[in-house]
């Protein structure tokens, strides 16, 4: 396995239908965990790809987070989970990071993409998501050769070489990008009634980040009120779409009705 990509797979059969893309490990958790696990019990392929190994984090290490994300891999029921290198506070939308992403797309080759919103208090979030995008857009380059494996190139690793032949290319049918923590108007929202404690419980693995202690006490709520913040949220857009809980979504583009009776969430 190439060092810049630490995994956790257990089905090794691709492609995915469905990946979620983030800056950190714990980030798919708290906005379309429960859409992943969801999606994952109607047997659909899902996958996490977290860029970055969470070695800056104000609590615990890389290594903590690294089996928090097995863990939190497990209890989704995800196909496969993957870290890159990317450094952690640090995500750049630079060419070499957009080949690694893109490298991972045509690895993974999954239908549907969920970035992070393009804004956010973080710049690893909105970075994230322009990143991913961006990437999406190279991977379906079929003149673009992306490797497998790094070769060097002038005493450097990359994932490029036109001398060589590459991943095949692919572009996935559909982004999406989970709105969760921004103040926005959702295009869709995803019924998680069923899959919400299993989607909690996917977020209190990672025990590092959410158990009491006193680093990081100033900007991480106490660990009694952080259900009652997760189940608000949810609360909240689940009555947006009449239902109990629910996850928010945004397309940029128009969405396409063939039925009209079909359509569901009552207007009065």
């Amino acid at each position: 396995m190439p060092d810049d990509q630490r995994s956790t797979t257990r089905d090794a059969s691709l492609p995915l239908d469905i990946l979620a893309l983030a800056a950190h490990r714990d980030d798919v958790e708290q906005t379309c965990g429960g859409t992943l696990l969801k999606m994952a019990e109607r047997g659909y392929r899902t996958g996490i790809l977290d860029l970055t190994q969470g070695e800056m984090g104000t609590r615990g290490n890389a290594d903590d987070r690294a089996h928090e994300a097995e863990a939190a891999a497990r209890i989704l029921k995800v196909s496969c989970r993957h870290a890159l290198d990317i450094p952690d506070g640090r995500v750049e939308n630079t060419w070499e990071n957009r080949l690694k992403v893109a490298r991972m797309l045509r690895e993974l080759r999954p239908r549907v993409l969920i970035l992070p919103f393009w804004e956010g208090r973080h710049p690893d979030h909105y970075t994230a998501a322009v990143l991913g995008y961006e990437a999406s857009f190279l991977a379906g380059l079929a003149k673009l050769p992306i490797l497998d494996h790094p070769v060097a190139a002038s005493g450097s690793r990359s994932f490029y070489d036109f001398g060589a032949a590459g991943l095949a290319p692919h572009r996935p049918f559909k982004i999406i990008y989970a709105s969760l923590y921004r103040d926005v108007r959702p295009t869709f929202v995803v019924d998680i009634t069923d899959q919400f404690e299993t989607r909690f419980a996917s977020l209190m693995a990672y025990k590092s980040q959410f158990t009491d202690q006193q680093a990081g006490s100033d900007i991480f709520p106490a660990q009694k009120e952080i259900r009652a913040r997760i189940e608000s949220m949810a609360r909240f857009y689940g009555m947006l779409g009449g239902v109990t809980y629910a996850e928010p979504f945004v397309q940029k583009e128009v969405g396409l009705v063939d039925d009209v009776m079909a359509i569901p969430v009552k207007s009065i």
